[in-house]
C-alpha cells in the first residue's frame, strides 16, 4: 500500500524513545510520549465555483513528564533532537513547579493494553485537488437539479485525511496505528414565495469506496431543503417528540457527557452517584464496542494506552457505566473505562425494536406530534439535566407529515427524556462514533407563538 507519509512508524517511534531517554536522564520518575503525522486534503465549492483547496500536512511530539504527582506536558512540531531535549526540558520544570496530585501519573500497568489488534483502520484515498473538486461539483449539480427551487447553496465538500501516530510510556506501553477517514457533503438552499430554507447531507467512511455517490447525497440534500419550504410556527403545547435519527445520535453525545469522569468528579453533573440506577425506560440499553472493525468510532486502545471494554452502559435502562480515564477513575476511586478521548461506536437500542420498525413505522407510532430534524444552541444544563433548544421539523398527524415547523423550542429534562423514552427505530444512521435510530419520547414542552 502507498503511504502518504513522510515518516516511517519506525522513525515515530525513534523520536518519541529519544524523548523518553532524555526524560529518564533529567531524573523523571515516569514518561509518556506520542509523535504524530497527518496529511489531509479538503475542496470546497459553491455554486459549482472552487471556494476552498487545503492541503494539510501536520506532525507533533508530545510528552508529559512525572516527578512523583506531579505532571508536567509539553509539545513540539519540531522532530529535531535539539527540539525533542527543549520540549521535555520544558515539560520537565512544569513538573517541577506543579503542585502534587494525588490522581497524576500513568496508567495502572494492568490497564495496558499490551497485544493491540489491527481493526483495519487505514485505508488512504489517493484524491487529487481535480478530482475532489469535480466530486464536489457534481454533488452540488445534482441538487440544483431536483428543482428551480433550489436556487443557492451554501456548498459542496470533499474532505479526505489519513495519520498515523506512535504512543510509548516508561511501564514499556509501545504502540500505534494509522487510521484514515472520508466525507462528502452538500447544503443546498430552496426559495419558495414564503422565503427561503436550508438543509445538508453527508456521507462518510474510512473507506471512501463505501461512501454514498456525490448525486445521491446531493439529491437528498435539496428533497430535505425542499420539504421545509413554506415552513409554519407552532402554538405553545405539550406532546410526543420523534427525533430523526441523526438528532438522535446526539442523545447519546448528552449521555456521554453527563457519564464522563470530568463532569462526575467536578459534581457538574446530574449523573453523580448513578450507577446502578435505573436513568432509561426499561427495553433501552447502550452497547460500546471499541473494536469493531474499520468503523469510524473504534480504537484498539484509548489515547493513554488503556485497553477498551466491550460492555452495556446501560443495561435494562440501569446506568451500568461510566467513561472514565486514569486520571478521572482515580478522583472517583474507580478504575479506567479506557475512555481518555470519548466513547467508541455506542448503540442505541431497545429490545422492542423490531427489523419493520423504519421511518415510516416510526412517524406512526408517533401519531400525532413534533418530527425533530434540526436543532439549534447548546442549551443543556448538566449539572441539572434541564435541556432546552431551538428546533425545527415537522407537525405530524395520525402518522403523517402535515406541514414543516420552524422557529419553536423543545424543553424537557435529560433525565425524565431518557426515561421517556417509547420506542427505538430501526432506521439506523452512524454519527461520528454514535449509531441511533429515530427515538420516540412520549411528550415535551414545545414553545411556540
Amino acid at each position: 500500500m502507498n503511504t502518504p507519509f513522510a515518516f516511517t512508524k519506525d522513525q515515530l517511534r525513534e523520536l518519541a524513545h529519544a524523548a523518553l531517554g532524555h526524560a529518564r536522564t533529567l531524573g523523571a520518575s515516569n514518561a509518556l510520549a506520542e509523535v504524530s503525522e497527518s496529511t489531509g486534503l479538503s475542496v470546497s465549492t459553491r455554486k459549482m465555483k472552487v471556494e476552498t483547496i487545503e492541503h494539510t500536512r501536520d506532525k507533533g511530539l508530545a510528552v508529559s513528564i512525572y516527578i512523583g504527582q506531579r505532571r508536567g506536558h509539553a509539545s513540539t512540531s519540531d522532530f529535531s533532537m535539539q527540539a525533542i531535549r527543549e520540549v521535555v526540558d520544558a515539560a520537565y520544570n512544569i513538573a517541577r513547579f506543579t503542585a502534587e496530585d494525588d490522581a497524576a501519573g500513568l496508567p495502572d500497568p494492568d490497564t495496558l493494553e499490551r497485544a493491540p489488534r489491527d481493526l483495519d483502520l487505514f485505508h488512504p484515498w489517493d484524491l487529487s485537488t481535480d478530482t475532489a473538486i469535480d466530486l464536489a461539483r457534481r454533488g452540488e449539480q445534482a441538487a440544483f437539479d431536483v428543482s428551480r427551487q433550489i436556487v443557492n447553496s451554501e456548498g459542496a465538500n470533499v474532505y479526505t485525511s489519513s495519520g498515523h501516530f506512535v504512543l510509548v510510556n516508561t511501564l514499556g506501553f509501545d504502540a500505534g496505528y494509522a487510521y484514515s477517514r472520508h466525507s462528502v457533503s452538500v447544503a443546498p438552499i430552496a426559495r419558495d414565495r414564503r422565503g427561503m430554507q436550508r438543509d445538508d447531507w453527508y456521507t462518510s467512511s474510512r473507506l471512501h469506496g463505501e461512501l454514498a455517490s456525490p448525486e445521491d447525497v446531493g439529491r437528498y440534500a435539496a428533497q430535505r431543503a425542499l420539504a421545509r419550504l413554506s415552513a409554519h410556527k407552532l402554538g405553545t403545547r405539550t406532546c410526543p417528540v420523534l427525533f430523526e435519527a441523526p438528532l438522535a445520535t446526539g442523545l447519546l453525545g448528552n449521555l456521554v457527557q453527563a457519564a464522563s469522569g470530568g463532569a462526575l468528579y467536578r459534581k457538574a453533573s446530574f449523573l453523580v452517584d448513578s450507577l446502578g440506577k435505573p436513568l432509561f425506560a426499561p427495553h433501552i440499553s447502550v452497547h460500546e464496542a471499541p473494536h469493531v472493525p474499520r468503523a469510524g468510532g473504534s480504537s484498539p486502545f484509548d489515547e493513554e494506552g488503556v485497553r477498551g471494554i466491550e460492555r452495556d452502559v446501560v443495561s435494562e435502562g440501569v446506568l451500568e457505566g461510566y467513561f472514565l480515564s486514569t486520571y478521572s477513575a482515580r478522583k472517583l476511586g474507580m478504575k479506567s473505562t479506557g475512555n481518555a478521548g470519548g466513547s467508541y461506536n455506542l448503540t442505541l437500542d431497545s429490545s422492542l425494536r423490531r427489523p419493520q420498525d423504519d421511518f415510516a413505522a416510526m412517524l406512526r407510532k408517533l401519531g400525532t406530534g413534533l418530527l425533530v430534524t434540526e436543532l439549534i444552541g447548546q442549551g443543556v444544563n448538566y449539572v441539572t439535566g434541564d435541556y432546552s433548544r431551538g428546533a425545527a421539523g415537522y407537525w405530524v398527524e395520525q402518522g403523517e407529515i402535515q406541514f414543516p415547523v420552524e422557529e419553536i423550542t423543545i424543553a424537557g429534562n435529560l433525565r425524565d427524556m431518557f426515561g421517556k423514552i417509547a420506542a427505538v427505530g430501526a432506521d439506523t444512521v452512524i454519527r461520528g462514533s454514535k449509531v441511533s435510530g429515530s427515538v420516540l419520547l412520549e411528550n415535551m414542552t414545545i414553545g411556540g407563538s
